[in-house]
């Protein structure tokens, strides 16, 4: 689809409504930070969004755009469910709930640096990462599955693998409630058995970091944060069984789409209305993978917290746990009125305000916590939910990759990057250095420019800055 890029102003773009997008786009990123790899299609597929059926406001894209299957990673739409607004598995992605948790220590970095080294030995010994198997946990049968994925992070900590706060520092308290293991394939159940407690491959990560700058002291503090603490920045979703429920619910929308007389301009768009009943199994079978995302950080916070206590004598509390890849019904104004949306938010993470009903008491004043983490060699930054955000409570979740996977294979050699990191002081466990490899720094956007980017657009915060200490990849 061609599309008209028109500047705002020097922080968004627009693109103009043509070829039937019933909302216009709208890019929250100055020049440099759009698209630059050749082929990179993920404007026009701002502007596909925009065609589906019952968009409301716009197709929105965050500072860290970049192309993905059907939605762009870093895209938000919502549509209208009373107008027959449409459930897209591509606008919540194959990593169903991918998001970000961080957990806070007790200790400042001068205190860990003399036990990092052994730390890292001890996490790059206990936590399961990279391709297939290897978890923390394997259910006994397969109705203990079942209690995952309805029971999410919840069923976790009810094992003694957790606290209270740790599902009150929880989107969605640790669980969504409207999960159906009958919407999830027997192939999905058979690749989720396996891997309950790991972090996979590609851009997953569980990080020790140090807070280097704290930029709002109030909200940071509100947060349980100061300047010089240990964190650890834990990256990763649902793994195997979150992919194949999103390729069986693509195959299933595929067919069953034209019934309901909708049309759309890429087949990876495919969708139904959130009230079919293909919206609905789809939607319980995305709320079990969830739960499954949920109940993985929980049990790779606990082995994290088992290993700060066994090196440092340390303790970890829960900052907060959001998801990135999901569809959730919210109620919004639009059109002078409020209304219930079904908000798909891919590479793109709830940010709400103060004073939101669905935040925690302690965290009614300042908003909720956001992460955006950067790369290996990079900071990551924590930003808070503000008010009169236009993308629907929405903000930015990470860098953004500037180059493809193939590119950074090319043109970053494994000696190249082990200098940078060690130049930087990160200290780094990977399980292939070729892995590791894809995610070089220069891979990603300046992370710095995303999060300026989404605080001019009124997306976030600032709270505080992070940098690496180790890094644990897949």
């Amino acid at each position: 689809m061609p599309i008209r890029l028109v500047e705002e102003g020097p922080w968004r773009f627009r693109i103009e409504q043509t070829n039937g997008m019933r909302v216009p786009g709208v890019a929250f990123a100055p020049r440099d930070l759009l698209p630059s790899e050749p082929g990179d299609k993920s404007l026009e597929q701002v502007a596909n969004v925009a065609t589906l059926t019952g968009i409301v406001r716009a197709s929105y894209a965050m500072p860290d755009l970049h192309w993905g299957y059907g939605f762009p990673i870093g895209g938000v739409a919502a549509t209208d469910v009373t107008a027959g607004g449409v459930v897209s598995p591509g606008g919540v992605g194959f990593d169903i709930s991918c998001g970000v948790r961080l957990l806070a220590a007790d200790l400042d970095r001068a205190a860990l640096l003399p036990h990092l080294p052994d730390l890292m030995d001890r996490l790059d010994r206990v936590i399961p990462r990279g391709l297939g198997r290897g978890s923390l946990w394997r259910p006994r049968d397969r109705g203990e599955l079942y209690e995952v994925l309805l029971g999410g992070a919840r069923y976790v900590v009810g094992q003694g693998r957790g606290v209270p706060r740790d599902l009150d520092r929880c989107e969605d308290h640790g669980v969504v409630d409207d999960a159906d293991v009958s919407q999830v394939s027997e192939r999905a159940l058979e690749r989720g058995t396996w891997q309950v407690g790991s972090l996979g491959s590609a851009n997953h990560f569980l990080e020790v970091q140090t807070v280097d700058e704290v930029l709002d002291g109030p909200c940071a503090r509100a947060f349980g944060l100061r300047a010089g603490q240990v964190c650890v920045m834990i990256h990763c979703g649902s793994r195997g069984l979150g992919h194949q429920i999103c390729s069986d619910h693509v195959r299933r929308m595929d067919s069953a789409q034209r019934r309901y007389g909708i049309s759309v301009p890429d087949p990876q768009l495919a969708c139904t209305p959130v009230d079919s009943l293909e919206g609905r199994d789809y939607l319980a079978a995305m709320a079990a993978a969830a739960n499954y995302a949920r109940a993985n950080r929980q049990w790779l916070s606990d082995a994290a917290r088992r290993a700060f206590w066994a090196v440092a004598r340390a303790d970890l509390s829960l900052v907060y746990d959001v998801s990135h890849n999901l569809a959730k019904l919210e109620s919004h104004p639009t059109d002078g009125t409020r209304k219930t949306l079904c908000v798909h938010r891919k590479g793109a993470t709830r940010a709400l305000p103060p004073g939101h009903p669905d935040l925690p008491e302690d965290l009614a004043a300042v908003g909720q916590p956001v992460f955006v983490p950067g790369t290996m060699g990079t900071a990551s930054y924590v930003l808070t939910g503000v008010r009169g955000n236009e993308a629907f409570d929405s903000c930015c979740h990470g860098a953004g990759r500037l180059w493809s996977r193939h590119r950074a294979l090319r043109e970053v050699t494994t000696g190249h990057l082990r200098d940078e990191l060690a130049d930087a002081g990160v200290t780094v466990r990977p399980t292939s250095w070729r892995s590791v490899t894809e995610e070089a720094p220069e891979a990603y956007k300046d992370v710095d420019a995303v999060v300026s980017a989404g605080e001019h657009n009124g997306l976030g915060h600032l709270v505080a800055r992070l940098v690496p200490l180790g890094v644990l990849k897949g």
